[in-house]
């Protein structure tokens, strides 16, 4: 995860308005194409992003690599990654908007059938348990034993972005971007019990090896990618692949996660 700032290319008009599928955000969909103009979200130079966090991470999914930014306008609940809902002004905010290039983590997944899956999470990638059973899981950081047997409902590696996400709900840290951290964060852990996890480097590579997968099977989760009955799984930061997010000047990302740390 990089901290650089990144400016809003100019658009040229080349701008794709997305939508999540709620009526509000859809009736803004209409009211800003009418005014402002659509492209094909393959010809856009800027994506704007019309619903919640949950739609502004799907569209992130979509623009990996594509070197095309997105900037996001709340038609949701939290909005933690929004800028506020206005029609007036667009194109003068979008020239001034700043934003930060994010790296997603990448994971990769050997089922017990031996099948081989990989994908890319710009939040987080977590393991839980999937019967009454805790999990037993070995940890390993750069190919070397860190914790031989965490009994536990999940574990989770977090992006500095993600960690304001499902690790601030399992009472993981909260971390600035610029700290090139990645919070390792266990679930409702039983054994050890007062273990609250670690912060890794963001270049460490981080294996997960489920013990006993046969009476406690586990499954991974990237993003928005589910793999079951797991028994291996490796998560490592990819910085060949990018994208970036955009923010009005004065709520910037890293001021928000600075500022949530701080919120009661």
């Amino acid at each position: 995860m990089s901290a650089a700032i990144v400016h809003a290319p100019d658009h040229n008009g080349a701008i794709a308005f997305v939508a999540a599928s709620t009526d509000s955000s859809r009736h803004c969909l209409h009211r800003l194409s009418e005014r402002y103009g659509s492209v094909q979200f393959e010809e856009a130079r800027i994506v704007v992003c019309l619903g919640g966090d949950g739609f502004m991470l799907e569209t992130m999914h979509r623009l990996l690599g594509r070197n095309v930014p997105v900037y996001g306008m709340n038609c949701g609940s939290v909005g933690f990654l929004m800028n506020p809902y206005q029609e007036d002004g667009l194109l003068e905010r979008l020239s001034v908007a700043q934003g930060t290039e994010l790296h997603p983590l990448r994971m990769t997944a050997t089922t017990c059938s031996g099948e081989t899956v990989e994908a890319l999470a710009l939040n987080d990638v977590f393991l839980f348990r999937q019967t009454r059973q805790a999990a037993k899981i070995r940890i390993a950081v750069d190919e070397r034993s860190r914790m031989e047997e965490l009994i536990c409902d999940g574990v989770l590696v977090a992006t500095p972005a993600g960690s304001t996400a499902y690790n601030l709900s399992a009472h993981g840290p909260i971390v600035p971007l610029s700290a090139r951290l990645l919070p390792l964060t266990p679930i409702s852990a039983f054994r050890p019990r007062r273990w609250r996890g670690a912060l890794l480097p963001s270049d460490a590579h981080v294996r997960f090896g489920i013990l006993e997968h046969d009476k406690r099977p586990v499954a991974a989760v990237a993003d928005f990618t589910e793999v079951r009955d797991v028994i291996d799984v490796h998560i490592r930061e990819d910085r060949s692949i990018s994208t970036a997010i955009l923010f009005d000047p004065d709520r910037n990302l890293s001021e928000r996660i600075i500022a949530e740390q701080f919120t009661v």
